[in-house]
This record gives structure tokens, sequence and C-alpha cells, in this order.
């Protein structure tokens, strides 16, 4: 059992929708297109009129009051961060820290927190990887209004599964500034036996460099076409402004009035330097490996040349939780002089696996286990293809830091990419049953227009893809584009068709270019839960869909 924890961090409009919107939201999941097929093609029953998407009103039912609580208030605001060496930049924080500060609840307690907004535009927040109910998930337009500056938010929810867990915004492009933060659900009962642990962030990081912004870069990418996802509001289905629950609940968009009316949008205008790149290339990706050009990568909001530090002794046995947060980048992870023991893969424990290096991609977590030897090592996370790096150390007795440029033999050796390599743990498989619903989508698009899409289309808040409760859903996404993408699916866990029927669980998996991920999920947990890239400039230029279901 661990003996102690370390952190990574160094030094309203509360009611989301009310009955005319939950009557609005049956209607609109009745009316849903591109079902997915059950066995022989037959698309499910519509859901009956008058119930809300989760089968009550959304707001109603709270985790029981007896379960253990844990309070806070979070201040999403404008504030500089010092990311080594002396660079400033301003940005956007939980709290002014990079990480935000850590969320950390025992599995059974309740998490209860206030997102204050303090920043200039609306926010949200997305609690990534957690199985919540709908109206907790924090996605603008589909669960909950967006929080507008000034204003506060109330999030509740049971963790019930423990695991390493983050939080970001899931407006716009923001999880590229510095709004995320981890979110450690303990087990009571933790089967694994370590003296530390230590919390990895890592970032691919652009935002006040040179005047540089997450929307000046999206709109390089887009040469200055609007985004289409979360960002671009008006939008529905319970945003502001435009779509079909919008406009049944507030009596049509448009009217200056309410819940309908459209706030200013933001200024997608090109200010900072050209950041985009060509040329990054990735055998372990499939092919390109990104298109943007960050000038700076971190761990635990440090750079390399000034990078965070974690004390040990030898013989020391360390938990690495580590998180990939970045907005376009994957990371190729190895510490020096230590083969690692792979425990855990986005919150759910896999069978043990000993690997020198892994590939992470953005949203993936993953879990290791080392024993610390005698000296100074250091951390790296190679930006994949794109030739920059992130490090950090563990110390565990006298020495120089390495320098920046230190590049780990295991690097090099045996590097897990995927994690369909992966066994789940008897204790989290999921039990065999035929599936009873086949659910395909396709990712398309491409760099030269940036047009990522599903099925060739763009993100509609409108088009939906209906399952029914209770079935197994087989998820097949298969990746027509030329570049890899890391899919996510809030609200559910899947299984990998990976070294048995029966894989790894994950919520986000890499999907190389002209592959496809094969996966199954219960729906188990009913409303409107997204399915995107997590590529966050794919997603925000239409790489995502909706699966809507029942109580």
């Amino acid at each position: 059992m661990r003996t102690d924890r370390t952190s990574q961090n160094s030094p309203t409009r509360r009611a989301v929708l009310g009955a005319g919107i939950a009557a609005a939201g049956a209607g609109l999941l009745a009316a849903c297109s591109h079902a997915g097929s059950r066995d022989g093609g037959h698309p499910g029953a519509p859901a009956p009129a008058g119930s809300a998407p989760n089968g009550r009103e959304a707001g109603g039912a709270h985790p029981n009051p007896a379960e253990p609580l844990r309070r806070r208030t979070l201040k999403a605001t404008p504030s500089p961060v010092e990311l080594g060496a002396g660079r400033t930049f301003r940005s956007w924080t939980y709290e002014g820290l990079l990480p935000g500060r850590e969320v950390r609840v025992t599995a059974g307690e309740t998490v209860a927190l206030t997102l204050a907004n303090h920043l200039p535009e609306a926010t949200t927040v997305h609690w990534h990887g957690i199985t919540l109910r709908n109206d907790m998930d924090g996605v603008p337009g589909v669960t909950q209004r967006p929080v507008e500056p000034g204003e506060t938010f109330d999030y509740r929810f049971t963790a019930t599964h423990p695991g390493t867990y983050w939080f970001h915004p899931h407006m716009g492009v923001q999880v590229d500034r510095g709004l995320y933060a981890p979110l450690i659900v303990d087990d009571p009962k933790e089967p694994l036996e370590y003296d530390h642990e230590w919390i990895v962030v890592l970032d691919d990081w652009i935002d006040g460099v040179d005047g540089s912004t997450p929307d000046d870069v999206l709109h390089q990418l887009r040469k200055g076409k609007p985004p289409v996802g979360h960002g671009d509001r008006p939008e529905g289905p319970v945003g502001v402004g435009g779509g079909a629950l919008a406009d049944a609940a507030s009596g049509g968009a448009g009217d200056g009035k309410g819940p309908g009316r459209a706030p200013s949008p933001s200024p997608y205008r090109r200010k900072g330097p050209k950041r985009l790149m060509a040329g990054a290339t990735s055998k372990l990706l499939g092919g390109h490996a990104g298109h943007i050009a960050y000038p700076y990568y971190l761990i635990n909001g440090r750079t390399a040349d000034d990078p965070a530090q974690f004390t040990a002794k030898p013989g020391d046995r360390i938990r690495l939780r580590i998180i990939n947060a970045g907005g376009e980048s994957a990371f190729r992870v190895a510490l020096g002089g230590h083969r690692m023991t792979i425990t855990h893969s986005d919150g759910f424990p896999v069978r043990p696996y000993k690997t020198d290096a892994l590939v992470i991609g953005m949203a993936e977590r993953y879990d290791a286990l080392i024993t610390a030897q005698s000296g100074v090592f250091p951390l790296v996370a190679l930006a994949e293809g794109k030739g920059g790096r992130a490090m950090a150390v563990l110390r565990t007795g006298a020495g120089a830091v390495p320098k920046p440029s230190a590049h780990p033999a295991e690097l090099d050796r045996e590097v897990l990419v995927s994690a369909r390599r992966l066994g789940p743990d008897e204790s989290v498989a999921m039990p065999r049953r035929r599936y009873d619903r086949l659910l395909r989508v396709k990712l398309t698009g491409g760099m030269k227009e940036y047009d990522w899409g599903i099925d060739h289309e763009p993100y509609n808040p409108d088009t939906l893809h209906k399952v029914e409760r209770g079935e197994r859903v087989r998820l097949v996404v298969i990746n027509a584009t030329h570049m890899w993408h890391p899919v996510h699916l809030h609200g559910h866990t899947f299984s990998l068709a990976g070294v048995d029927s029966n894989g790894a669980r994950k919520d986000t998996s890499i999907v190389l270019p002209h592959n496809k991920l094969v996966a199954d999920f219960d729906a188990d947990n009913p409303g409107l839960w997204m399915l995107h890239c997590h590529n966050i400039y794919h997603s925000e230029s239409g790489m995502m869909t909706t699966l809507a279901y029942h109580g």
C-alpha cells in the first residue's frame, strides 16, 4: 500500500435544463438521424415523447446525501504562467496554477465543485473519463448552457470508479490554454503496493508566446473559416441560440430574450505569428504526426531546461500517473535507466505489462510502476514526430540535472503504442455477451481544406446516433484519413478488441490512419454523449458527433 502521495503542482446559471428543455430534448432524440443498425439494420424505436434524455429532468436527482462530500470552488481566471527559466506568459488557468491543483477523492465520494468563471469568455468543465450523470458532463449546447463571464455553475457527481482522470473545458479550443488539472479517484482497497506517487502531466504550449493564442492557430489552420464545434455559438441542442432543442425551449431562437439569446462569438482572427508546420511524421503514428509548431513542451508546467524534479530513495516503488493534456501532440515517454510496468489505462487496471517506453495520445492516461534506481534520471516525453521534447527529473541521490537534450536509450527500445496489446484485469473485464447493435462511423477530412468531420459531414448538434438502454453496442470507428486521431467517448468506457475479444477498458484510443477502432460498450448511462477526436483542432473543425439514448 502506498505510504505517501506527491502532487504535481508547484507553488448563476445553476439550473442546467428546465422542464421545457427536457421535453424538447425528447423530441430531438426521437427525431435523431444516422441511427446505428441493430443486427439486421433495423433502427431502434424512438424515445417516448415527454421524457428527458436521461429519463428525468436533468439537474434533478442528486447523489445519495449520505455519501461523503468533497466541496470545492474552482476559479477560472486569466493569469501569468511561468514555464521555467524565467519565461512568463499570460494565459487562462484554474486559480493561477499550471497544471491546476488536483481534485482528489476516494471512490464512492461525491464531488461538489462550483466553477466560478472569471474569464472574458464563456466556459465549462468536462470531467474526462468519469462515468457521471449527463447534465454534469460539461458540454455546452449539449448537456448544459455555457457558463458566462461572471457566472457560476455547480457540478456534483459521485466518483464511482477509482483511477487517473482529468478535467478541462469543452468550449472551443480553451483546453490548449492552461485550463486543465488531474482528477484522482483513490481505491479504498488499493491492491497496488508502492511508496510514492508521481503525477506527470504532459502538455504542448503555445498560448501567449509572441502573441499567439489557440484561437489564432485555429484561424490559421482553417484559413479563416469559422470553427464549427463547441466554440462556434449559437448552437444547440441546449446552448445559447440555434438548434432544435434550444428553439423549442426558448420559443424560437433570435427573439433576444432568455436562453435563446446569442452572445457575440469570440473573434477568431489571426493576431499572432504563423504556427503551422509541415513534415512532422512518425512511423509509430502511421504518418503525419501533427500540424502545429509548438514552441514549448511541458511536464507539470515546466520546460526541459528548468525541469520539475521528484525526489525519492533508491529502491522506492513509485506509481506514475501519466496524463496527456496536450492539444495536438502525442508523446513518447520513457524514464532513463528504468523499465516500467503498465498497471492501468484510462483509469482501469490491466494485466501488468512491462515496457521501456509508451506512446500516449491526447487525453489518454497510463499508470505505471517503477522501482527507483540510484542516481539522477531524466523522464523524457518526446513530442512524437515533431522534434520537441519535455523533461522532468527523478532524483534519488546527488548528481547534475540531465541536459535538456537527454535521450534515454529506453525511448528507442520496446515501445507500447496501442492499448490493444494490453488485457484487462479480471476485476474490470466486461462480461462476455453478443452485441445488440452495431454502430459504424467514419473519420473523414484532411489537412488541405482542414475539413475534419464524421461521415464526410462537420459536426451538427441535430445529428444523433441512437442506441437503446441496456444494449451492448459494438462501436466501429473507421479512420479514412491520412492522419491519426485519438477518439474519445463521453460517459462510458469501452472494451478494445485487443489481446482477446474482451480487451483493455478505455475511454480514449489512438486510431491510426486507414485503420479502425473496434470497441464494445454497454449503454447503461442514458443521455446525450459526445464521440469525438481529442485533437482539439480537429474536433473544433467538425470531427465530433453525438450518441443519444433515454433512461
